[in-house]
């Protein structure tokens, strides 16, 4: 087994976020349903795992890090020994030419000698045994303004080639992430599969935008409409409405539409909410030239002159 640290391409001193991250990254990029056949792709992985399994318990670690286990985490022969205290018994051997074959056996009799197989190679355990949780893995989902409102079941393609249907909840944001438990990597040795996290993200719509739970859009009007009154048809998310328009009504002029905006359901912590539809007035004069709407516009401006800006440049100059 290699050292752990170099498994995971990271630092001794890098921190338990940084070790986690490099893990997650190195078992989605080894894992053995992206890599199937590739035997050196599962023996990476398996190297990955017990990589992880001892520098993500920080006991785990920090006997490793003192010399106390293996990267396997086997307890070294003669840690702590009589030799010297030393974490490595060969060292002190060493250190200590006096101390032959016959003295290790006097100084320990009736036991085994921890150094009888101290220069062979030692057996590792099975790696078939570990038990290692599988990677979640990310994904993007784009949705439209309508389906992130009102919510919608959508289609995700997993890395595994597996679809799954996905329930968009009413009132979804961008970058919101939805957990799927277990749709993730594969574990190992009996370990759990990891989780797919999928990111919401809302694409803009022509029609609609939002603020929080209110909805905002624009509806044309003609030039009787907004002059004189009327009754006219708004399509909201949930569908259209009729609402009145207010005599001497301008472009821009706002009209509220309660509870017509996004819903939000309730949930144990909070109860169910209601946003607005808010709809914004926009004057139309007709498409087709008018040359009588022209000429009594002329006739009209001509008694009735008004203004709607300030002179700004006739303003400057007196200045």
């Amino acid at each position: 087994m290699i050292d752990p640290y170099s498994a995971l391409g990271v630092k001794s001193t890098a921190s338990p976020e940084d070790i986690k991250k490099s893990y997650r990254r190195l078992a989605r990029e080894h894992h053995p349903d992206h890599k199937q056949g590739d035997k050196r792709a599962e023996e990476r992985f398996k190297d990955i795992s017990t990589a992880y399994d001892l520098l993500s318990d920080p006991i785990k670690r920090r006997k490793f890090d003192t010399g106390e286990i293996d990267a396997m985490g086997n307890r070294r022969a003669g840690f702590g020994g009589g030799f010297g205290g030393s974490a490595h018994g060969y060292d002190a051997y060493q250190r200590n030419p006096n101390a032959g074959p016959n003295a290790g056996q006097n100084a320990n009799r009736g036991r085994k000698n921890p150094f009888n197989n101290f220069f062979k190679d030692r057996p590792q355990k099975d790696r078939q045994s570990i038990k290692a949780k599988g990677a979640d893995v990310s994904y993007t989902l784009k949705v439209s303004f309508l389906d992130a409102a009102k919510g919608a079941n959508k289609a995700v393609r997993m890395t595994s080639g597996k679809t799954l249907n996905v329930r968009i909840p009413a009132a979804s944001e961008t970058a919101q992430v939805l957990r799927l438990k277990g749709q993730g990597m594969a574990g190992m040795g009996g370990g759990g599969n990891g989780d797919a996290l999928v990111e919401i993200i809302i694409q803009s719509d022509a029609k609609y935008r939002s603020e929080g739970l209110d909805v905002y859009s624009e509806e044309a009007v003609t030039l009787g409409e907004a002059l004189l009154g009327g009754r006219v048809e708004v399509q909201t998310i949930h569908g259209p409405v009729l609402v009145t328009v207010p005599e001497d009504s301008n472009s821009g002029t706002k009209l509220r539409l309660k509870a017509k905006g996004i819903h939000r359901p309730a949930s144990p912590k909070a109860p169910s909410l209601s946003g607005d539809h808010y709809v914004s007035l926009k004057v139309m004069l007709p498409e087709d030239e008018d040359s009588e709407l022209k000429k009594f516009v002329k006739k009209w401006i001509g008694k009735r002159p008004y203004k709607v800006r300030k002179d700004s440049l006739k303003q400057t100059a007196d200045e």
